[in-house]
């Protein structure tokens, strides 16, 4: 091996120097050797599930979604189940007013020959819903006819015997009788006046009787059931071809623009039921609109069973949204409280919603286009009655609640508190 100048061996020298000094020189931002796949591996590591997904208590909807989830609210302290307050609620019952009930009977024993109604049909007054085909019927028509015959016989009579009274009294004034065929003159007279008094008597009561049993003026043993008052066929249990007995059920005809709700209040709030008070309750068919009634009707003991207080209002129903047989939650006004009671407000139980564990109802901030945020809030509840629930704290007067469509809201809150992936 050839020996290099002392030159080109210092050249040499100083080049490697060089060479090591450029390789060992490095950016302090730029990652060292073997970090690019460190840090690869530190994102796939980051490739985890984002749990701060944001507020889980507040939502926003936008105008389809409050119109598809059928969201609606209303202000504590308005008209409306939202704003009503009460200090208790009682399960009631919507009943028909007896005061304008017809429940329809067999007026005597026979065979139903035709129905002419339906459950729910409307009826006028005088209208025929029931014929039956009766020997009672028959034997009260049969009657009837003899008594007219009787009565037209016995005028008959009358006239006669005036006649004969007024004969025999000329001829005693011309001295042409004795006044022994006169005075049998005015005797018969008088016996056909009686006659008359009793045939009409007798025709009244026949008459009576035909007209009880709804009996036409033909000898046919036909008995029509006729509506007594307009009105709504709440019931029919009459059957074609059935025989039935004297009393028996047929046909109940109610008028509906006026009902009753019935109430049995407890002993402790039984004091707060006052005749004249007005009443407000809800039904599960309308849970977001109330009704009013008056109290008509406050027993004058409690049961001895139950130890409660039977309760009876009137309500007026022109529009026929309430029906008979109805369950209805009353509530009991906050303004007929005791002193130191605490009111409540009512909400329907639709709008209660289990949000972390706690009840909780949806407060609505609308943004004016149709849209709105709903925050939930925890609230306190208090006694409920089949369709609503008594809210004691956690909702304030003016408020905007959700009283539709909370379950919606919910589950829009839940899909949008669910942690995210981040990619």
């Amino acid at each position: 091996m050839a020996f290099l100048s002392p030159r080109i061996s210092l050249a040499l020298v100083a080049a490697a120097a060089l060479l090591h000094g450029a390789c060992s020189r490095r950016d302090p931002g730029e990652p060292a050797a073997g970090a690019d796949s460190a840090d690869a591996m530190a994102d796939m590591r980051g490739m985890d599930m984002d749990s701060t997904a944001g507020d889980s208590t507040t939502v926003t909807f936008t105008p389809g979604q409050v119109q598809h989830g059928g969201v609606r609210w209303a202000a504590a302290g308005s008209t409306g189940v939202a704003g009503l307050s009460a200090v208790a609620t009682l399960p009631g019952q919507v009943t028909p007013n007896e005061d304008r009930t017809a429940r329809l009977g067999a007026p005597a024993q026979g065979r139903i020959v035709s129905v002419r109604v339906s459950p729910g049909q409307r009826v006028t007054a005088g209208q025929v819903l029931v014929t039956l085909q009766s020997p009672e019927a028959g034997m009260a028509q049969s009657e009837l006819a003899k008594a007219t015959a009787a009565l037209a016989s016995e005028r008959a009579e009358l006239a006669y015997a005036s006649s004969a009274r007024d004969r025999a009294e000329r001829l005693l004034a011309l001295k042409a009788i004795p006044r022994q065929d006169y005075e049998r003159a005015v005797a018969d007279f008088e016996l056909a006046q009686a006659e008359l008094t009793q045939a009409e008597a007798e025709l009244r009561r026949a008459q009576s009787t035909a007209r009880a049993l709804g009996t036409s003026g033909a000898a046919s043993g036909e008995i029509a059931l006729r509506a007594p008052r307009a009105g709504v066929v709440l019931d029919r249990t009459a059957v074609p071809g059935t025989v039935v007995e004297a009393g028996a059920p047929l046909v109940v005809v109610t008028d509906v623009s006026s009902l009753w709700v019935t109430l049995d209040a407890p002993e402790s709030i039984a004091g707060l039921l006052k005749v004249g008070a007005d009443l407000r309750f809800v039904v599960a068919a309308h849970p977001a609109d109330t009704f009013r009634a008056r109290l008509a009707v406050v027993g004058a003991g409690l049961d001895p069973e139950t130890r409660t207080l039977a309760a009876r209002a009137v309500v007026t129903n022109p529009d026929r949204r309430l029906k008979p047989s109805m369950l209805a939650s009353v509530l009991l006004p906050a303004a007929a409280a005791p002193a130191g009671s605490t009111a409540a407000v009512i909400l329907p139980a639709a709008a209660i919603q289990l949000v972390d564990g706690k009840p909780s109802v949806f407060l609505a901030a609308p943004d004016g286009k149709g849209g709105a945020r709903f925050t939930a809030r925890a609230v306190e509840t208090g006694s409920g009655e089949g369709s609503v629930v008594s809210i004691t704290r956690g909702v304030s007067p003016g408020e905007l609640v959700v009283i539709e469509g909370a379950s919606a809201i919910k589950a829009e809150l839940k899909r949008a508190a669910s942690p995210k992936m981040e990619m």
